[in-house]
Formats: structure tokens, C-alpha cells, sequence
């Protein structure tokens, strides 16, 4: 490589380093063709993009002062405790808005495209809608399970008719957990001075 080359690939190196400490959060690819010109994207389009570099993700405790607003109004406005939202989203998605379950559940409370529809979200991406629509959709089970926090994350998770039918928490290993879960971030989320 020709000095000119080199010169020119450690300012662009040191340009892309500095949006990686930004909080701007986009990883950069990279390709070298064979006439040896490097070509840089931040969209994979093609195989032949390497990662190049990866930027740093948001720890979740700044996704939290990031979405506590929201949070607060959803949970005033359906009479829930904030604290019970963040712990579904903690638990559900880790606070990443992008997220989507195996199953086709998504955004930060994980909203089947069902739920979605009923709780009338039209973009499950877009946080505001999502948290709405999720603290709706459990203030809903909470009315249902006579404000029974876990029955009410249970059937967030498997759904009320398998509560109801179970009479309780359902035996499934994954509902189990994620009502561990939930309350563990309940417990841990209430703890903390305001």
C-alpha cells in the first residue's frame, strides 16, 4: 500500500473512531476491491463487507433515563407502577427498541403484532407507541388477575387464557423464568432512591 494510501486509511480510521465514541451508534463495514480502493458503508448491502469497526451500545440504565418520561406518563395514565414497566422492558427486550423475539414479538415490550393491533400500535418500533401500548396491555392483565403482579407477567408472557387455565402460573420453563425475571427488576427498580 502506498504511503498516500496509508496516510489516508489512518485519518479515516481516526475520523471513524471518533463517531464510535459519539453517541451516535451505527458499526462500520468495510471492503477492499482489487484495484486495493476501500469502500465503507455502515449498511452491510453486500457479502464482501467486513465489520470494521463496532460501535459501543448503550449500557440499559441510559435506555432508562432515555424512555423514563415515557414511562411515567404511560404509567400514570394506566395506573401502573413505573417500576413494573421497566422491569417487562428490562426483561423483554434490554431496553432496545429494535429488538424482535423468534416469535415476531417486538420493539421494548416485546408486542406480538396481535397485541399490537389491539392496543392500537401502529409502529411497535417507535418507543412512545410501544411503551403505551404494552403498559396499556398490562394494566389490562393487572384488572383481569385483581392486581396480582405475577399472574399479570405471566400472562403478559403465555398469554391469560394459560394462567386461567393453569389457575396460576403456568408450568412452562420460559414463563417461569421471565416472571422470576420481571419481578427481580421489579424488586431491584423499586429499590432505588428517587
Amino acid at each position: 500500500m502506498s504511503p498516500a494510501r496509508v496516510i489516508l486509511a489512518a485519518a479515516l480510521a481516526l475520523a471513524l473512531s471518533l463517531f464510535v465514541n459519539s453517541p451516535v451508534t451505527a458499526d462500520i463495514y468495510r471492503y477492499v476491491d482489487k484495484d486495493g480502493v476501500w469502500h465503507f458503508t455502515n449498511i452491510k448491502t453486500e457479502s464482501r463487507y467486513r465489520l470494521y469497526i463496532r460501535t459501543q451500545r448503550k449500557d440499559p440504565s441510559e435506555y432508562i433515563g432515555a424512555y423514563e418520561g415515557i414511562i411515567d406518563q404511560a404509567s400514570r395514565r394506566f395506573g401502573i407502577d413505573p417500576s413494573l414497566v421497566k422491569a417487562v422492558i428490562k426483561a423483554e427486550s434490554g431496553f432496545d427498541r429494535r429488538a424482535i423475539s423468534r416469535k415476531g414479538a417486538l420493539g421494548l415490550m416485546q408486542l406480538m403484532p396481535q397485541t399490537a393491533e389491539a392496543m392500537d400500535v401502529d409502529n411497535p418500533f417507535n418507543p412512545e407507541e410501544n411503551i403505551f401500548g404494552g403498559t396499556r396491555y398490562l394494566s389490562l392483565l393487572l384488572d383481569r388477575f385483581q392486581n396480582n403482579k405475577e399472574l399479570a407477567v405471566a400472562a403478559y408472557n403465555a398469554g391469560p387464557e394459560n394462567v386461567e387455565s393453569y389457575q396460576g402460573i403456568p408450568p412452562f420453563p420460559e414463563t417461569k423464568a421471565f416472571v422470576e425475571r420481571v419481578m427481580d427488576y421489579y424488586h431491584l427498580y423499586n429499590s432505588r432512591p428517587e
